[in-house]
């Protein structure tokens, strides 16, 4: 049996100098959650998105100073369960920072996107999906448990779909999902700009020097753009 470890943060921001502010897990039923007070102030951007101030947090402990991390590590660390996180790559980052390095993991929205085939999904956000795929939860959005118990109920839908892609054979599937989860994913619709709407290929065709700047911008964004960036040079060839 698989032992996986679900979870999220609510952080300060995301970028390089931002820090989490919450962290959230559940592991085999077990439901986990606490503020912490981070290095640098809640900036209200952060706040209007999940609702955590700097007063709630002024009276608690650093996380690396908390007497959940040394239990935390060691959990994330071993090797034992599996963490899971939708865009993980954000969240491994944030508890990189706290000292926590993460083996391997399994990242949500790249497996939505590549079991999305025929590309119909316009958004992959995990509360977009949670509705766009009728997944009747209750959860708070933006709260870091909230999305856990969200981020659960997708890794089911999205396990089930990849072990009729992989015939049946759940081992086989939790490779595929590895491989999937530890790459860079293809972007393949718009979201935003003058190009809404439209594909990335469809885009390259009809104005190629916009994808060309588009690059330059993420290129240059303190922001992790790892997929924006790999779609982009697929593209632009």
């Amino acid at each position: 049996m698989n032992n996986f470890l679900f979870f999220d943060t609510e952080t300060t921001g995301n970028t390089e100098g931002d820090f989490l502010c919450q962290l959230a897990y559940k592991l085999n039923g077990k439901e986990f959650s606490e503020l912490y007070k981070p290095p640098v102030t809640i900036p209200p951007e952060a706040s209007a998105v999940h609702h955590i101030t700097n007063k709630m947090v002024a009276d608690k402990k650093p996380f690396r100073e908390s007497n959940d991390y040394g239990d935390i590590k060691k959990l994330f660390e071993n090797g034992d369960a599996i963490p899971i996180a939708h865009n993980a790559k954000f969240d491994v980052a944030m508890l990189k920072k706290e000292g926590i390095t993460i083996p391997r993991f399994l990242c949500t929205l790249r497996l939505a996107r590549h079991l999305d085939k025929e590309n119909i999904i316009p958004k992959y956000n995990l509360q977009f999906l949670r509705y766009y795929l009728n997944i009747e939860i209750e959860a708070e959005a933006h709260d870091a448990l909230g999305d856990v118990k969200v981020l659960e109920a997708l890794f089911e839908r999205l396990k089930t779909k990849m072990m009729e892609e992989c015939g049946g054979d759940e081992k086989k599937a939790l490779t595929k999902m590895f491989v999937v989860s530890a790459r860079p994913s293809l972007i393949h619709l718009i979201t935003f700009g003058k190009h809404t709407g439209k594909t990335v290929a469809e885009t390259v065709k009809v104005d190629r020097s916009y994808l060309e700047w588009l690059l330059e911008q993420k290129l240059e964004s303190e922001t992790d753009e790892e997929d924006w960036i790999y779609t982009l040079k697929y593209y632009l060839g």
